[in-house]
């Protein structure tokens, strides 16, 4: 088994963070990883994407410009990447920021109101932890206990009311998904 997964979003949304996760899980699960954060020089508002590399043989390339799954966290995203994406792949879309439907047929999409249910979830800045959640649920790319016990190690050095919002909002996704798709 060999997935790439894309994430991309504006800096600031938890893009990179959603990777790290990804890629922290993978490890303790025993599989290959690679991960390539970009970034624009913006702290926030700028672009931000990374592509994360699962495999449980050797990894051949760390880059690719067909991801097998992106996680899309605004519109310029999906404009950008939505043709890049292997066809059969799994295309995961926050809808509070993306204003059209993708065009292409060949892929699953998933939908979240992603903006609107950390509002109501009142998660403030954890959207990403949805995402997570939701997609980790769907795709079972890593075990869900196994970012669960990552929490700790991801935030080292947060309040632990900060690691606690942030893992009940991936909670939260999980079971949005469930529920949902």
């Amino acid at each position: 088994m060999e997935k790439q997964i894309l994430v991309a979003g504006f800096g600031g949304q938890g893009v990179l963070s959603i990777g790290l996760f990804l890629t922290h899980a993978a490890l303790l699960e025993g599989h290959n990883v690679a991960y390539v954060p970009s970034y624009g020089a913006e702290m926030r508002g700028g672009t931000a994407n990374c592509i994360v590399t699962i495999a449980d043989g050797e990894i051949s390339s760390p880059l690719t410009d067909s991801p097998a799954q992106a996680i899309i966290m605004n519109q310029p995203s999906l404009d950008r990447f939505e043709a890049r994406v292997q066809p059969g792949g799994v295309l995961v879309i926050n809808r509070s920021l993306v204003e059209r439907m993708p065009q292409r047929r060949d892929l699953t999409t998933l939908e979240l109101p992603l903006n609107r249910l950390a509002e109501e979830g009142g998660f403030g800045r954890g959207a990403n932890m949805i995402m997570l959640g939701a997609y980790i649920a769907h795709t079972g790319i890593v075990n869900v206990d196994t970012v669960l016990g990552s929490f700790d190690k991801i935030f080292k050095g947060k309040r632990a009311s900060v690691i606690e919002q942030n893992r009940e909002a991936f909670s939260f996704g999980i079971e949005y998904a469930r529920a949902h798709w």
